[in-house]
Formats: structure tokens, C-alpha cells, sequence
């Protein structure tokens, strides 16, 4: 099955393929890593990781790279007001963005370079283009793209930026520059800052430049896609294009994925509103990393996501469907053979599931014939009607669903913990939900104990204490279900 998807460069859906027949070449723009990642930046991770999932689960080799931006005017000035290296600065904060990736269960990308570690790859870069009267140095030093060698720029973003004039600022720097519309590529360093000796001078790369120089570093100068947030497109996307297609004279990308921002609570997302959440501040309000990777991902990735706290607790009532379901086929004892109608309503719901994500990634779309399958099978094993071989069908489209999604699978104990220990050492144990408190602090083995106390309770007919366990239970977020096949439990 070959995956359709929508090339911003193009305006059209177009198949996704590896151009050399083999491994599919891809880069995302990664983190700047001056602070903890938003939700807002995770949103378009999650899509590019569903992306990437999808590509292996139909069969195609994917080679993923994804930088990771480790300097910057943010990232220096902060680092000098904690009056800490850039690399220790910086450090901190990658760890906690792979930590916080890990909780989403995104998959690491095959290469993660960083842009302090190819120095020397972008000033080879500003000295190609500077052979090809592309880029021009100022008396302050710093080095720049002049935007006339390139005639396509705005392909991308189709923007019109023929009414641009000098005296417009367009990249919002502080050196002197010939045109309004130039981009730096080398910035000069200041008194007191992180800067590299080079042949074209101390300095550090314009950010622009970084992508271009690590993405054709590692999948060569011309690869098959490109994918980044909707703010990326113009004028990052625009200028990586321009710098490393005037440098090559090769096509830069030829397929362009950009992911939809999100508002929450129908507002911008901002610390100013009150609305500006990182991954770690839902973890301490007590919300699963499976629920918010689920409501991250609930809207197609061209469509813009509003996201609420509404939305994340129909997440989580989705996953603990999924999940029950799930222990259902896997711990009940089913007779041999099948129900005809299941098997075809199991094959629907695959073939559905497939080609929602194959036309766009539309992940609402595949996700409804899986929850349409998971109500039906419930209703024929509650009427006896459900074999053997459906849950074996049912249980591999519940695999290729996880494939991609990654919500079925319960690791949601270990980044909450880690979010506890980080709360703590930060100091910030007040934003901790009471109710995550208690749920947390009662071990597994505390929970089958008093699990093993109702049923015996039940047992000698003492319902009254039988009920009071299930109450304390529920209470510190532990549900107790009853069937057939036994006394299952399981955290919210």
C-alpha cells in the first residue's frame, strides 16, 4: 500500500516513495533546546512519528534524521544569565526533550546530529555559495544569502514578495545587511559570545543554514521529504531551499510535510493566557502520556487541533476501551473456530483502518473503524458468539493499529514517575494533582492484596466490606471489573 500525502510544495496529494527503491530519506526539523518542549511543538512530532510509522508498517525502509538546534541567540543568552556553557545549558534540556519523546512513544529518528557538531559542514556551505556569488560578507563580518541569485524563492510558502523593499526587515537579526530581503547565513560574534575561528570568520551559523548543512550531510543533497510545524514554512523552509538549491543546483526536497499548530481551549496557545502547557505540566495535573498522544494526533495533521481538557479525558476513556478490550482477548478462554461475520467485520475494519492512513494520514478516520470492531466483538462474546479464530484475527488488527498509534501497549507508570522526580528536584511539588498522589502511591502489589481481600470478602459473603475495598479502590484511581473469566484490575 503506498502511502498518499499532501506536498505543500506542490498543492497536491502525491504517493510518498523512496526515490532510489529503497529506504525513504527524511528529515523533521528537531528542538531548540533552550527550554522544556509545549505541547504545541509535540503536536507536530507525534504526526511526523505517525508518518514514519505508517511508512515502516507498509513495508517501507525509512532513514529519519532530525536535528537538534544547540545554539542560538536564545540558547546564548540564557546559558550567560545561568552562567553555564551552551553545551551544559543546552544538555539538560535535550535530555528532558528525548525523555518527554520517549512518554509519547516517539520513535527515535535512524541519525539525531546536533548543529554544534557540524561546524565545518556549513562554513564548506557558505564558502560554495559564496563562490557562487550567492553570499556576500558585511563589514561586521557576518555573512549573508543574497536573495536575488535565487529567483524561486517563495515556491514554498507561495508568497508574493515582489513588494518588498529595501528598508523592510524580513529575518529579524541585528547586522548590517545590502538587502531587506538577504538572510543571514554567519553571524559575527559579539563581545563575550560562543563563536567558532573559521575561514570565514568568528562566528556561529544562522539557523537556516544549520538544516540545510546536517540534512544533505546525512541523506545527501537531494532527498525524498522534509516535515516541520506550519510556523516553519516561511521563512525557515523557504530559506533552506533557496541557500541548498542554490549551492546544488539539485532539487532540495521534493516532498514537503507541514503539521497544523494547535490552540487550546479554543485560544492561542501563550503563558500570557494561562494556556501554555508542556508535556510535563499535563503528566503532573495527572493525565496519561497515551491520552495526550492520543488527543494530539485526534485531528488530522493538515487540520488545526483545539486542543481541551475535555478532549484529553475522551482519550483516556478511549484508550481504557481499547486496553479492556484488549485483556479480554487476550485472557479469556474462547472455543475453537470462528464466526463468519466477525472475520469480515475484523478484515473491513483492517482494510478501513489502512486506507484512512494511507490517503493523508487521516488518523480520526482510522481510528473510527477499530473502535467500531472493538463494540461489535464485545457484543458477540457477550452472546457466546465469538470464537478462537476471531480473536486471533482481531488480535492482529489490534497490532497494526498499535503500530502506528502506540496507545494499547500500558507504559504510562514510568513517565509519571519521571515527571514526580522532575517535579521534585525543580520544585515545583505544589503542581503535583492530589489525586496522582494517592493513585501513584499505592503500589501493585498494595492493589492485588486488597483485590485478593474483596474477592475472598465476597467469598464469606461480607459484600459490605467487598463494596468498601472497590469504593477505596476507586477512589485512589483503581478500577475492579468482574466477568466471566475473572477479577481484573486496572489503573485510570
Amino acid at each position: 500500500m503506498t502511502l498518499r500525502l499532501f506536498n505543500t510544495l506542490t498543492g497536491q496529494v502525491e504517493p510518498l516513495t523512496p526515490s532510489d527503491g529503497q529506504a525513504l530519506r527524511m528529515y523533521s526539523c528537531g528542538p531548540t533546546v533552550y527550554d522544556y518542549g509545549h505541547i504545541g511543538n509535540f503536536r507536530t512530532f507525534v504526526h511526523v512519528d505517525v508518518l514514519r510509522r505508517f511508512l515502516r508498517l507498509t513495508g517501507t525502509p525509512v532513514r529519519h534524521v532530525m536535528n537538534i538546534t544547540d545554539v542560538d541567540d536564545r540558547i546564548i543568552r540564557n546559558a550567560a544569565q545561568a552562567g553555564m556553557s551552551i553545551g551544559a545549558y543546552t544538555a539538560q534540556y535535550e535530555h528532558a526533550f528525548l525523555e518527554d519523546m520517549a512518554a509519547l512513544q516517539i520513535e527515535r529518528p535512524e541519525e539525531i546530529p546536533h548543529a554544534t557538531e557540524h561546524i565545518a559542514r556549513m562554513v564548506e556551505l557558505v564558502e560554495r555559495l559564496a563562490r557562487a556569488k550567492a553570499a556576500y560578507k558585511t563589514e561586521a563580518g557576518s555573512w549573508y544569502f543574497r536573495l536575488a541569485a535565487f529567483p524561486e524563492y517563495g515556491k514554498l510558502s507561495k508568497k508574493d514578495l515582489s513588494g518588498i523593499e529595501d528598508g523592510a526587515r524580513v529575518d529579524v537579526d541585528e547586522y548590517d545587511k545590502d538587502s531587506a530581503r538577504d538572510f543571514a547565513v554567519w553571524k559575527a560574534a559579539k563581545p563575550g559570545e560562543t563563536a567558532w575561528e573559521t575561514a570565514i570568520g568568528r562566528g556561529r551559523p544562522g539557523w537556516h543554514l544549520e538544516c540545510s548543512a546536517m540534512s544533505m550531510e546525512y541523506l545527501g543533497e537531494s532527498f525524498d521529504l522534509h516535515a516541520g510545524g506550519e510556523d516553519l514554512m516561511f521563512p525557515h523552509h523557504e530559506n533552506e531551499i533557496a541557500q541548498s538549491e542554490t549551492a546544488t543546483g539539485k532539487p532540495f526536497a521534493r516532498h514537503w510535510m507541514h503539521v497544523r499548530f494547535l490552540l487550546v481551549e479554543g485560544r492561542k496557545m501563550a503563558k500570557s493566557e494561562g494556556n501554555f502547557f508542556t508535556l510535563r505540566d499535563l503528566l503532573l495535573k495527572g493525565y496519561k502520556a497515551s491520552a495526550i498522544r492520543l488527543a494530539l494526533m485526534s485531528v488530522p495533521y493538515r487540520h488545526q487541533l483545539n486542543f481541551t481538557f475535555d478532549g484529553l479525558t475522551e482519550a483516556t476513556n478511549a484508550i481504557d476501551r481499547l486496553r479492556t478490550f484488549h485483556r479480554r482477548l487476550t485472557t479469556g478462554g474462547y472455543a475453537p473456530g470462528e464466526n463468519p461475520e466477525m472475520q469480515e467485520l475484523a478484515r473491513k475494519a483492517h482494510s478501513d483502518y489502512m486506507e484512512a492512513l494511507a490517503s493523508d494520514l487521516n488518523t480520526a478516520e482510522a481510528r473510527a473503524p477499530i473502535f467500531d470492531l472493538v463494540r461489535a466483538a464485545n457484543t458477540a462474546m457477550d452472546q457466546g458468539q465469538f470464537g478462537a479464530g476471531d480473536r486471533d484475527s482481531i488480535l492482529r488488527v489490534l497490532a497494526d493499529f498499535d503500530a502506528v498509534f502506540a496507545v494499547i501497549r500500558d507504559d504510562d507508570a514510568e513517565p509519571t514517575r519521571r515527571a514526580l522526580a522532575w517535579a521534585e528536584q525543580a520544585g515545583r511539588m505544589d503542581d503535583v494533582a492530589p489525586e496522582l498522589r494517592e493513585r501513584l502511591a499505592l503500589s501493585d502489589e498494595a492493589i492485588e492484596a486488597l483485590v485478593g481481600e474483596r474477592t475472598s470478602a465476597k467469598q464469606e459473603r461480607n459484600f459490605a466490606r467487598a463494596d468498601q475495598i472497590r469504593n477505596e479502590l476507586a477512589a485512589k484511581g483503581v478500577v475492579i471489573e468482574d466477568s466471566k473469566d475473572g477479577v481484573r484490575w486496572k489503573r485510570k
